[in-house]
């Protein structure tokens, strides 16, 4: 799969007039994301299912200067296709569509052997990291290549640590889902829709400190960075990028 470690630049106005779908808003990189695109233009919706916490980003961005946000609540773990479509129309009714879709929703339980993941457990994960990334894909589509320019953008974890032991459900659908970028970047290799994947550098998240408890609160860096390069994959000057993983990582 071929990388690309340079990030685009990120104009003033790169994402003007765009209306951006972030999907799982409210937690570390949907929110650094949602301000990056705010700034630069973007009219974010902000899906997750915490409102108190959209609610609170609603009004940052409108404090930052940037275009109005909508709220979308929904909860990816019961969500169901026909949620997926009621979100298209909602989109295509009040915002006259989408033009870009980015994915930062991620559950994540802890680490725990295979043996021990509560069936429940497994399934969630699965939804929310892999099944609801796909349905949401499915059931955009249609509107997004309606625009000249749509894009789609998926992170993506280190492959090599999510195949250890104790990653479990989080683990396989990070797997999974660098395999659904690759396909569906394959099928959307030219035409008016492109496919991006961000690989982020470590950063302080409550995913980060749920896997690694042990380490210190102030080791990593905020998610900033890597919001402003998910936003700027979302921008035209992201064009030549696509298909391309976009890593963010130091080099070895």
């Amino acid at each position: 799969m071929p990388m690309q470690q340079r990030v685009p630049a990120l104009a003033p106005d790169a994402l003007t007039g765009r209306v951006v779908l972030l999907v799982g808003a409210a937690g570390g990189l949907g929110r650094a994301s949602a301000l990056a695109c705010g700034r630069v233009g973007a009219t974010v919706v902000l899906l997750g299912r915490h409102v108190r916490a959209l609610e609170a980003l609603y009004d940052e961005l409108l404090a930052a200067g940037a275009p109005q946000p909508a709220i979308y609540p929904l909860n990816l773990e019961g969500a169901t296709p026909r949620d997926y479509a009621t979100l298209a129309e909602t989109l295509a009714r009040d915002l006259g569509g989408v033009d870009a879709v980015a994915f930062t929703a991620a559950r994540f339980d802890g680490l725990t052997p295979l043996e021990l993941i509560e069936p429940e457990v497994w399934l969630s994960q699965i939804q929310v990291n892999l099944s609801a990334p796909l349905l949401i894909v499915q059931a955009l589509l249609p509107l997004l290549r309606q625009r000249a320019d749509g894009a789609i953008a998926f992170v993506l974890e280190d492959p090599a640590r999510m195949r250890r032991a104790h990653w479990g459900g989080y683990g396989v659908a990070k797997c999974a889902l660098e395999g659904l970028f690759a396909i569906l970047a394959e099928e959307h290799h030219e035409g008016p829709l492109r496919v991006h994947a961000l690989l982020p550098a470590p950063m302080r998240t409550a995913l980060r400190r749920l896997a690694y408890f042990g380490e210190h609160g102030e080791a990593q860096p905020e998610p900033t960075a890597a919001g402003a390069a998910l936003a700027a994959l979302l921008g035209s000057a992201a064009a030549p990028l696509r298909g391309q993983v976009l890593d963010l990582r130091a080099p070895d």
